[in-house]
């Protein structure tokens, strides 16, 4: 379907009555109720619409609740005082009840002679998109067939301009549009794909991901900013070994995270391992409720390169920690230019593989120390992640788990040589394989360098 065709086709509307689906509204949030409720009774329409009311056909239970009226942004602020504008590109309207934000968004139109408001296309980017139109209009402007469906309270009906519903059945996601139109309107749609493909465990449709291989470079036009939101949501969602796997099947890894793509393009098996057991631990502790950070998600997509290129510098005569410095800066400016990291993500990096080397110290100070870190345990998880690498970092790996087991006293004597009998063998053990070096004393002016975590 051309542009021009999709934007001037008349959706053929099929309702499903309440009694022929299984949407209830005791899983629906009360302040997305409200909103809805209350358009409707000043005479807009109003509907829940998108990945909730796709969410819920599939009985699972969003976190998101968004609402699509013919009300504009303006009307929806009047009639709402716990209510913001929002957006540039989109402009929108964030209801506020508590913690829970319901967005609302007026029904997009298909052009300029539509109805009120602005639409600027750049090189087939949409720049700015704020043409309200009709519900019709507004679902054939939706993103994918499953996205496009609406919800309406007045009679708890669920109504289907594009053939939605039947996607939710087939578990599969065609694109609404020309392929190849939509994706350069806005190329992060790509990633998006993936994404819901992931979480919904869904297959793409052919004629949805046949572009990629053409159109992924243009993810570089995308904001960095806005790449970063959408990392976060393929990986730190539940899903991200999935979304990991997905990217590299449909050739976008590269264009996303290219220091990842170049590092596993060379074989190597212990890295594979380090980044997929790290995402697989990722999804375990999302669904267990536990916290997770970005941090670590980076820390472990970028660790690869980074080896790899502080020991390629080191091979060439820089000193090793000169040569770690240059890696992680390079590779991680590299990585921001596409997905803009924030500082305090990038700094927390750093720490996780700067700690790395401190393991293999295991004189009683330095224990202690290192275990005193804030960023210690973040570091140890990382530790045990690289396993893969060498039998002598599994076997640290195993020594630091058991170092933590045991009382402070009984670990500072192993350490010490003076641990009573029957102390832990695995803690003497290792630390007795460290030859100890004799000190050089240093020339004034001069400090020593840490070695290289590569």
């Amino acid at each position: 379907m051309s542009h021009d065709a999709r934007t001037t086709a008349t959706p053929a509307l099929r309702i499903i009555p309440r009694e022929q689906h299984v949407i209830s509204r005791k899983n629906i949030s009360k302040a997305a109720l409200r909103v809805l409720y209350r358009l409707n009774e000043a005479g807009y329409q109003g509907y829940l619409v998108g990945g909730a009311v796709r969410d819920l056909l599939l009985g699972g239970h969003p976190k998101d609740f968004d609402v699509a009226t013919n009300a504009t942004p303006d009307e929806v602020k009047k009639l709402f005082r716990n209510s913001r504008l929002i957006g540039r590109r989109f402009r929108l309207v964030h209801v506020v009840y508590g913690p829970e934000i319901i967005e609302v968004a007026t029904f997009r139109g298909t052009g300029e002679e539509t109805g009120e408001g602005d639409r600027h296309i750049v090189d087939g980017r949409i720049v700015r998109d704020n043409v309200w139109g009709t519900i019709e209009e507004d679902a054939i402007r939706r993103d994918f067939r499953v996205n496009a469906l609406y919800y309406d309270i007045s009679d708890f009906s669920v109504r289907d301009y594009v053939g939605g519903v039947q996607d939710v059945e087939d578990r599969v996601l065609h694109l609404i549009g020309d392929p190849d139109t939509r994706y350069r309107e806005d190329p992060v749609r790509m990633l998006r794909a993936v994404r819901l493909a992931a979480k919904l465990n869904f297959r793409i449709d052919a004629a949805a991901s046949a572009p990629f291989d053409e159109l992924g470079p243009l993810l570089s036009d995308a904001a960095p900013a806005r790449l970063f939101d959408e990392s976060l949501k393929m990986f730190l969602a539940g899903h991200g070994l999935k979304s990991f796997h997905m990217l590299e099947q449909t050739g976008l890894l590269k264009y996303l995270f290219p220091a990842t793509a170049r590092a596993l393009k060379r074989g190597d098996k212990a890295l594979r391992t380090l980044i997929e057991q790290g995402l697989a631990n990722t999804d375990a502790r999302v669904s267990e409720g536990k916290s997770v950070t970005p941090a670590f998600l980076f820390a472990v997509l970028l660790w690869g390169e980074v080896r790899d290129l502080a020991h390629t510098l080191t091979t060439r005569g820089m000193d090793a920690n000169a040569a770690w410095e240059r890696a992680v800066t390079q590779v991680v400016a590299e990585q921001c230019q596409r997905v803009a990291i924030p500082r305090r993500f990038t700094l927390t990096m750093e720490e996780i593989w700067a700690l790395q080397p401190r393991f293999e110290q295991v004189q009683r100070k330095r224990v202690f120390r290192l275990m005193a870190h804030p960023r210690f345990r973040a570091a140890f998880d990382f530790l045990l992640l690289r396993a893969a690498e060498s039998p002598a970092i599994r076997e640290l790996g195993q020594w630091w788990a058991h170092a933590q087991q045991l009382p402070p006293e009984t670990l500072a004597g192993a350490l010490s040589g003076s641990a009573p009998a029957g102390a832990p063998g695995e803690v003497v053990s290792v630390a007795a394989t460290k030859p100890r070096k004799r000190r050089r004393r240093k020339p004034a002016g001069k400090s020593g360098h840490h070695s290289d975590p590569a």
